[in-house]
């Protein structure tokens, strides 16, 4: 069976059509879904409330600071910067990682902790 040149194209045009038709939509899911879930993890409240916050009063201005050098604890290995990481899961990851080495956790020495998405 022979099709003709210009039905063959417009098929051909047409199926394209479509399957680019369903990435942009499943793209389109995809950015939205991604939106909903930042959202969600930034938010600080449940997201079934939707009350209004009350305007927050202005803070008093700080007292200007004194450098004093605080002594470090015994076993400290020095700073340990966080980078979007709460205190408490940064806790936990030393505390897992020491486990897994088997080693006490003051022999080691954390530079920085980040969370990657």
């Amino acid at each position: 069976m022979k099709i003709p040149f210009g039905t063959a194209a417009v098929n051909a045009v047409l199926g394209y059509a479509v399957v680019f038709f369903g990435l942009l939509l499943l793209m389109c899911v995809v950015v939205i879904m991604g939106r909903v879930m930042l959202s969600r993890k930034g938010a600080k409240t449940p997201a079934h409330t939707s009350a209004p916050a009350a305007p927050a009063a202005p803070a008093p201005q700080p007292a200007p600071k004194v450098a004093v050098e605080i002594p470090e604890a015994p076993g400290s290995a020095g700073e340990l910067k966080l980078y979007n990481v709460p205190d408490k899961e940064a806790a936990m990851i030393m505390a897992i990682v020491a486990n897994e080495l088997q080693v006490p956790l003051n022999t080691l020495r954390f530079k920085s902790i980040k969370e990657i998405l």
